[in-house]
């Protein structure tokens, strides 16, 4: 039988939020969001700035045991004391089998923990320091030396310190992982990650969440719009100010 996914589904138990009209009960997306089931391999959140993607992502993260922060498990430490509430109500159905590792990769709050390991000099499996290395980097290094595989492995926008370049090579360690039967859970922006096979792709908007194709996230439909005539979207944009 196989062991994946480690993280079946989640849902919301909306039947016992005190309000739905306070963060982050109130975002469209959020307030009635039906049970999620994973992709075995890869599922993609995306969703525009504030749609709730990343909200969404720390509940899962907060509800399986990670600190705010992000990291390893033993990672247990905030800087600010930010987190919403959501991951209180999140209901977890889960694999017979647990996974051998897990990480919690948070863009926004990776410099904090890179700085956590090291002053307690937690260095194993980085290879040396992080600040030593670009943010680029670390983010690359921990994708290809930290994580073992055999994991559960959730992502808040692996991508923004990740030029196009190294998106691609993201996205190569992203599926060595998958092969190294290891599951993951990511919120994006990026078109380049999005295009991982066989992914699950689920979509925050004013009007709830839904299962979407790759060719109908506005990631990829405004991206490929923007790239084929470039030039008359520029002259669209800057038309007022020029």
């Amino acid at each position: 039988m196989n062991r994946k996914p480690y993280l079946r589904e989640i849902s919301i138990s909306h039947d016992l939020i005190p309000s739905n009209e306070e963060y982050p009960f109130n975002i469209p997306a959020l307030k009635s969001i039906p049970a999620l089931q994973f992709h075995q391999d890869v599922t993609f959140i995306v969703g525009e700035n504030g749609s709730g993607k990343s909200t969404l992502v720390e509940a899962i993260a907060l509800g399986l045991g990670f600190g705010q922060e992000g990291g390893t498990k033993n990672v247990q430490f905030s800087t600010h004391n930010n987190a919403s509430r959501l991951h209180e109500y999140v209901r977890f159905v889960k694999s017979y089998k647990l996974p051998d590792d897990y990480y919690f990769l948070r863009a926004e709050s990776f410099y904090n923990v890179a700085t956590y390991m090291e002053e307690t000099n937690y260095l194993q499996g980085y290879g040396g320091s992080l600040h030593n290395r670009s943010h680029g980097e670390a983010f690359l290094v921990t994708l290809t030396k930290k994580l073992k595989g055999r994991g559960l492995y959730i992502f808040d926008e692996p991508e923004a310190a990740l030029s196009p370049t190294r998106q691609l090579t993201a996205l190569a360690a992203i599926d060595q992982l998958v092969k190294n039967h290891s599951q993951l859970i990511i919120a994006t922006h990026s078109p380049i990650l999005l295009a991982y096979p066989n992914a699950v792709i689920y979509q925050l908007d004013e009007n709830g969440i839904a299962k979407v194709s790759y060719e109908e996230t506005p990631q990829y439909q405004i991206t490929k719009r923007f790239l084929n005539d470039h030039q008359r979207m520029v002259g669209m944009l800057l038309d007022d100010q020029h």
